[in-house]
């Protein structure tokens, strides 16, 4: 898919990239057309009307998704997310993406994903609860252990995940903990969890760093978001010995060659509320700041911030999708000329949906692990999904994305000629 061919609205389209690189996956794996709609095609699309009342006596109706692209391999997985911008197009890809992710290491759950058209940062607690169980009732007979796990995403958190698994245990009169992962420990979540998908990241960069011979001490990373997965993946590489050399967060960058202490930045913006003026750096500009020179730029934010416009300036040798989604399709051909090694997205941030799977295993046995037990086996199932996507790009001369998006469609393809197509 060439620049030619598409304008920047269009090359940023969620449901077109996913669409793209499902297209060059198929035709390299030369999938028949009749698989081909079956694995492209949504199981199924739900939309539903939530009316609210809010605290100023008003009754309001907001719009919610629910998404689930493929059952084949196992239940639906994927998060929920609130956000003004939320769109079937958006939540269909991301329900593709989820597929493809859980198919990439290797766990038993098909894709899924949800959202609610809706400000929650205009929304007292009180309206986000009403939101959050109305909407969960109107797709609770779409959920559950075995059809369906939702799980935190954009601006939801384990308290929303409580609300959903009590809404749902109220119905199905008998407290349901796997019906969503992603909650509070005391209520079934996974030790280890919240520092899951940073973790991931971390873990993948080790690999990269060990195929091409890169010191950990020496190598710099510049880190865009410090989030849940930013943040966290800053903290643990910070631990673990890499030069974090700048942190780009929505209102700017702060920059130290030397590499910034994370704690103490951590610190600065809680006091605060940002990351600039931290005393032990200096303030670049945010836009700019993509594109230094490192060996590891992992962008952990939003989506198409590199793109057909950008992506000549990146100075990385390894790019790790902390984000989903942060590529655009076009980019990727750019990428791909510059020789940047890509840990796609699909892998570098499946460690959250991988211990979201520890989790679900762990309510349906009723049998929790420590933590120390939850991190050795994310280890084990991230470094043997890197070398399976490295070494299927090898055996096919693809590049990273290209071959994870062939192993997961292959999987999944699999799956469903052993199960066949019942009619």
């Amino acid at each position: 898919m060439s620049t030619v061919m598409l304008s920047l609205e269009q090359e940023t389209n969620p449901w077109l990239a996913a669409a793209a690189r499902f297209d060059e996956a198929a035709d390299r794996l030369n999938l028949d057309d009749g698989m081909r709609k079956v694995l492209k095609s949504p199981a199924r699309e739900v939309t539903v009307n939530i009316p609210v009342m809010l605290d100023d006596g008003r009754l309001e109706v907001f719009t919610g998704y629910r998404v689930q692209h493929s059952i084949a391999r196992g239940p639906g997985k994927g998060g929920i997310r609130y956000s003004p911008d939320v769109t079937l197009d958006e939540i269909r890809a991301l329900a593709s993406y989820m597929t493809w992710k859980c198919a990439v290491v290797n766990i038993p759950f098909g894709g899924a994903k949800g959202g609610v058209v809706c400000q929650p940062n205009m929304m007292s607690d009180g309206e986000l609860e009403r939101i959050t169980r109305r909407y969960t009732a109107e797709i609770i007979e779409f959920i559950g252990p075995e059809r369906d796990v939702p799980a935190p995403d954009v601006n939801t958190n384990e308290q929303v995940m409580a609300w959903i698994m009590d809404t749902y245990s109220m119905h199905v009169r008998h407290t349901t903990t796997a019906v969503v992962t992603g909650k509070p420990v005391d209520l079934g979540g996974s030790k280890g969890r919240p520092e899951a998908t940073g973790r991931g990241c971390m873990l993948v960069v080790l690999k990269a760093l060990k195929k091409f011979g890169l010191e950990l001490a020496t190598t710099r990373v510049v880190i865009q978001g410090f989030g849940n997965v930013g943040g966290m993946a800053a903290k643990l590489m910070a631990r673990m010995g890499f030069k974090i050399i700048c942190i780009i967060e929505y209102d700017g960058a702060i920059y130290n060659r030397n590499g910034l202490d994370i704690a103490a930045l951590a610190q600065h913006r809680k006091d605060t509320g940002s990351i600039r003026d931290f005393a032990e750096g200096e303030n670049i500009d945010r836009h700019e700041a993509m594109f230094l020179d490192c060996e590891v730029l992992l962008p952990a934010a939003t989506e198409n911030v590199i793109n057909s416009g950008n992506a000549e300036r990146l100075r990385c040798k390894i790019l790790c999708e902390g984000a989903n989604g942060p590529t655009t399709s076009v980019a990727d051909e750019i990428l791909s000329d510059k020789r940047i090694f890509v840990i796609p997205d699909i892998l570098a941030n499946a460690g959250g949906v991988t211990v979201s799977y520890f989790e679900w295993v762990q309510d349906r046995q009723g049998f929790f692990w420590n933590e120390a037990l939850v991190i050795e086996r994310l280890e084990e199932i991230m470094n043997a999904s890197f070398d399976s996507v490295v070494a299927y790009a090898e055996k096919h001369g693809v590049n990273n994305r290209t071959a994870a998006y062939m192993l997961a469609l292959d999987r999944v393809a699999f799956a469903i000629k052993l199960r066949g197509i019942y009619a």
